[in-house]
């Protein structure tokens, strides 16, 4: 897949289905739909006992952490069917020692509103025109179709979140719906985290290369310690974040005590360019790899 300037939700169909078809020992699903009905896939690698989860663009205008993962997935991929060396690690071992579910898309519908636009027949275009004061320019546009920012959705003091953020009808942004998991994308990707019972999770947002990887003292005593192994591989920051809440990093630690980690990929404003793709990608793809590594033998 590589270099695209826009990769929205039909590619990243297109390129699981090219994937699985050239690497038979990947797999494919999908966790859901989203609001509007899209599918919301998966892509499946690896045959260890440590279950890991990566995903991206649960923000639309984030939607360059989807070809990240995209790439990383082919690149993996092709490391493990040729045998080599997959950023200074075995990819034959880290394969055999962990399995990894990658959703590369949570919010199909807000990703298209962002590189698209919309048009009269779209079936939310009169309320996402108020909700975007008048424009049809959605470039700043990080919720779902029906307004509500996915990333404060979870039940982890979603109450809290949602009087810090004071935001109380769809948006852009910031509105964390009328009640936890209200929302067919969050619901979605809750269902699946506790219907494969992950051991650890990364959500790729952007920006600002950082890695938040605590939450209200939850976390286990091993999350520190990964996250500065993260951190190192890729010339991250790791962060020890506090007051915020009702992300989905924020309830998988909450609600399992595992390591659950955000890590804000790149630098500059939403829609990130593409003119610093490659740099961006070899920073995510070695820490990526760094997080299947910390896998237990």
């Amino acid at each position: 897949m590589k270099n695209k300037e826009e990769y929205g939700p039909d590619q990243v169909v297109n390129d699981i289905r090219k994937l699985t078809r050239e690497y038979p020992f990947l797999s494919t699903g999908s966790i859901g739909r989203s609001a509007l009905g899209k599918p919301i896939p998966y892509l499946k690698i690896g045959e260890g006992p440590f279950r890991w989860h990566f995903n991206g663009a649960c923000h639309a205008n984030e939607w360059i952490t989807s070809l990240l993962l995209m790439n990383f997935a082919e690149d993996y991929a092709r490391a493990c069917a040729n045998r080599v060396s997959f950023w200074g690690k075995s990819a034959q071992e880290l394969f055999a020692r962990s399995s990894l579910w990658i959703v590369p898309m949570v919010n199909p519908d807000g990703v298209e509103l962002v590189q698209r636009g919309m048009s009269a027949i779209h079936p939310f275009y009169e309320n996402l025109l108020k909700w975007n004061r008048g424009s049809n320019r959605f470039h700043r546009w990080k919720a779902n179709a029906r307004g509500v920012d996915l990333n404060d959705q979870f039940p982890a003091h979603w109450e809290e979140e949602r009087a810090r953020r004071s935001i109380h009808e769809p948006g852009p942004r910031d509105y964390g719906g009328e009640r936890p998991l209200s929302e067919p994308e969050a619901i979605a990707l809750s269902d699946f985290t506790e219907q494969t019972d992950f051991h650890a999770v990364i959500a790729l947002h952007s920006q600002g290369e950082e890695i938040y990887w605590n939450y209200r003292n939850n976390e286990p005593p091993e999350s520190r310690d990964w996250s500065e192994r993260l951190a190192a591989s890729a010339g991250y920051r790791a962060v020890y974040l506090e007051g915020s809440d009702a992300g989905y990093k924020d309830w998988f630690i909450a609600n399992y005590r595992r390591p659950g980690f955000t890590v804000e990929v790149g630098w500059g404003h939403n829609p990130l360019p593409m003119d610093g793709f490659e740099e961006m990608y070899d920073d995510v793809a070695r820490l990526l790899a760094e997080a299947l590594d910390c896998s237990p033998s």
